[in-house]
């Protein structure tokens, strides 16, 4: 019988139930993508991140995640998870990941909680008036990226709760990151993300969009750091600070399950 360890981990989160859901698996070995993808079709969370031990010597651990229908480029929340995982099995203050697409990120230690260094992304006004007339409401801004994330700025947080997208329109335009965002009320920024095209109709907390906003809102702000509340069913929280070419996302995680994945019978 072939078993994996398994954790399940709310990310950005300070409590079960909130944040965004994680399996996080460490491997001996990379499984054929095919096992690996029917592994996160199995979870069914937004993602499940596999690592393995780096041989390269570049990082402590090399890193991919997968949605249930697909391997995607970069996930804030369950490398958030893995380092979680990992600082807590093994020790020690801080762990690296070598990624496919998006270099190496780290996580590390930060009180209670996590720090996370993602690539800042930057975006450029643009406009997308297929997709901007999909989102439920008309946004007042645009911005885009060529690695297909979008920022739609909005008046209010209002306006962020009230939106109600058609995600089967959205989907069909492609796995893009549909990243709405306004001036938050408890919070310095709310937002939201749909990723319909990508498997996730609405994302619990999206790592690699506040790596997005953290570059805008920074510029916005005057700031360099600032609060954010991503406004799921869920919910998730993470204070964000804009520091060179890096997003520095700091938050909470919770493990919810630990235990055995049983891969054949």
């Amino acid at each position: 019988m072939t078993t994996l360890d398994y954790w399940h981990v709310d990310a950005f989160a300070t409590a079960p139930f909130s944040g965004n859901q994680a399996a996080v698996m460490p491997l001996d070995e990379w499984l054929p993508d095919e096992t690996l993808l029917a592994i996160a079709e199995e979870n069914n969370f937004a993602e499940t991140a596999f690592v393995v031990e780096d041989s390269s010597g570049q990082a402590d651990w090399e890193l991919r995640w997968f949605t249930p229908t697909t391997e995607i480029r970069l996930c804030g929340h369950a490398t958030l998870a893995s380092g979680h995982v990992l600082l807590t099995r093994d020790g020690g203050k801080r762990v690296t990941f070598r990624t496919r697409k998006a270099g190496v990120l780290e996580v590390s230690r930060d009180g209670d909680g996590y720090a996370l260094a993602l690539p800042a992304i930057p975006t450029e006004r643009g406009d997308w008036p297929e997709a901007a007339r999909l989102l439920g409401d008309v946004p007042q801004e645009i911005w885009l990226n060529a690695d297909r994330y979008g920022i739609y700025l909005f008046e209010s947080e209002e306006k962020i709760r009230a939106l109600d997208p058609d995600l089967r329109a959205l989907g069909k335009l492609g796995d893009d990151q549909f990243i709405c965002t306004a001036p938050g009320v408890g919070k310095d920024v709310v937002s939201r993300v749909f990723v319909p095209g990508g498997g996730v109709d609405e994302d619990s907390f999206t790592g690699s969009a506040h790596a997005c906003l953290t570059s805008f809102w920074a510029a916005r702000l005057g700031r360099e750091r600032f609060t954010a509340h991503q406004a799921s069913s869920r919910g998730g929280d993470a204070v964000c600070t804009l520091a060179g070419d890096k997003a520095i996302l700091t938050g909470g995680c919770v493990t919810v399950v630990e235990g055995r994945f049983y891969l054949s019978g």
